[in-house]
């Protein structure tokens, strides 16, 4: 398979989370229910109406724009893009075209075509008899359009371009993203060559999860894989995903964009992006936050944390936000922050809300007791899991349930004594320099004082008292 080159570009649309349509004031809500409730006569196309641009919507583009170092247009506008189907009230779509309001920047090393802005068709429900239903809650919600350039060469990398636009998108708080609801779906344009020229492009349309992109262009590189050795032709064509038997279908022949017989919409007005104040490039820079790559390089580089342990932080934003309050200003609580968030809180929160009761105030009192020898790793664990559930102090958690680790030398020694009196052979055997002998008394001691003395303080003590060699 190395003698073909695969050459993979992607269209992702996703909804914008705005409070209303692009183009009215019928309300954008993906978790309605009941069909056909958030329409008005100019979503729904009545003759008469006209459109009025959602300037906030436009606002998240341009953000998106410069999140990902792209070049914002100056002079934009809304051009028709002329196609029927059921779920096209009007007969064809409100897009961009020749000036969409983003030009390049790239994501995870992929370069970025273009970023415009268009509205959503309906929805079109096969689940009765043998006709089908419209919802048209979902026409003229905004709808962003990201292509990158065919610089993909496989379907891993194309997958993790997907994964990082989505955090991004999540991050500014332009949309949730939520490929299963719709929000965002994917179309991998795929071709396979046995020369540097490009071949044949297929488009496997509505892929709406990262694992269907991958299955789906590895499935589609191997189907044109095997039509060129047979001496078969590739059709340019759209395609859909069947989930269930991991294959795509030809849907339609691919159109080009002058079958669509693009022209700016009479009705919208042209927008000169400068004239505007609160498009000002250097302004919407300063409202970005943090962007989810930068994060994990500062968890990395500044905080010591694993990549592997960075990456499941940044990609719930939440729970970076917490990981952040908890360490604060105390970079010495990063690490065993990151390593009690990633596994035992995560692990406690599997079928509950994300952070419980815990706040971050709390959690790093807990560490901190930890880290002082206050509390053992194990006790740590049975508090966090009622901090969990219950809230409230680690410190008086610890006491009411006798998890505190006793480090009172004084208190220790005794108990100490009485263990290497009862254990001759095992002092001579630390004697003789057998390592395993010291932590032999160790666990003895743990087990004495029933978890609460503190390991670090009972290794000390049986150093001081145990026979020298």
């Amino acid at each position: 398979m190395n003698k073909y080159k695969t050459t993979i570009g992607l269209e992702i649309h996703a909804e914008l989370k705005t409070k209303t349509k692009m183009f009215c004031n019928s309300k954008n809500d993906p978790d309605e229910r009941k069909p056909n409730v958030n329409i008005c006569p100019v979503c729904m196309a009545h003759p008469g109406t006209l459109p009025v641009m959602n300037k906030e919507a436009i606002k998240y583009v341009l953000k998106i724009g410069c999140a990902v170092n792209g070049r914002c247009a100056d002079f934009t506008e809304f051009d028709r893009k002329n196609y029927f189907y059921p779920d096209i009230p009007k007969g064809y779509q409100i897009s961009q075209f020749k000036y969409p309001l983003v030009l390049g920047g790239s994501i995870a090393g992929v370069k970025i075509t273009r970023i415009h802005l268009e509205e959503d068709t309906a929805r079109s429900l096969h689940e009765q008899g043998d006709y089908s239903l419209v919802d048209f809650n979902r026409a003229g919600i905004p709808l962003m359009e990201l292509v990158t350039e065919p610089v993909i060469h496989d379907a891993e990398t194309a997958s993790r371009f997907a994964r990082e636009l989505q955090l991004l998108l999540r991050y500014i708080g332009a949309s949730d993203a939520n490929m299963e609801k719709g929000e965002m779906r994917v179309e991998a344009n795929v071709s396979v060559s046995k020369t540097d020229k490009l071949g044949t492009k297929v488009e496997v349309k509505n892929l709406n999860s990262f694992k269907s992109v991958e299955r789906a262009i590895n499935y589609e590189v191997k189907r044109h894989i095997n039509a060129i050795e047979k001496g078969n032709s590739i059709i340019q064509e759209t395609r859909g995903w069947n989930e269930e038997k991991n294959i795509t279908f030809s849907q339609r022949i691919k159109e080009d964009a002058h079958d669509y017989r693009y022209f700016p919409d009479p009705d919208l007005s042209k927008l000169m992006i400068s004239e505007i104040p609160e498009f000002e490039e250097k302004k919407l820079k300063t409202l970005l936050p943090e962007l989810p790559w930068n994060r994990r390089k500062r968890f990395v580089e500044k905080l010591g944390i694993q990549q592997e342990t960075s990456y499941m932080l940044v990609a719930n934003k939440l729970l970076g936000d917490f990981f952040d309050e908890v360490v604060g200003s105390n970079k010495n609580i990063a690490r065993l922050a990151a390593n009690y968030i990633s596994s035992d809180l995560m692990g406690i929160n599997k079928e509950g809300d994300l952070l419980g009761k815990i706040t971050a105030k709390e959690m790093g009192l807990l560490l901190l007791m930890v880290k002082d020898g206050v509390i053992s790793s194990r006790g740590a664990k049975d508090i966090l899991v009622i901090m969990y559930k219950e809230g409230g102090s680690p410190k008086k958690i610890a006491k009411q349930n006798g998890l505190l680790q006793e480090s009172d030398e004084v208190a220790l020694e005794e108990v100490i004594k009485q263990i290497i009196k009862e254990h001759q052979s095992v002092v001579d055997d630390y004697k003789l320099g057998k390592t395993k002998a010291l932590q032999f008394f160790i666990g003895q001691g743990m087990k004495a004082t029933k978890g609460a003395a503190n390991p670090s303080v009972l290794g000390s003590l049986f150093i001081k008292h145990l026979p020298k060699t």
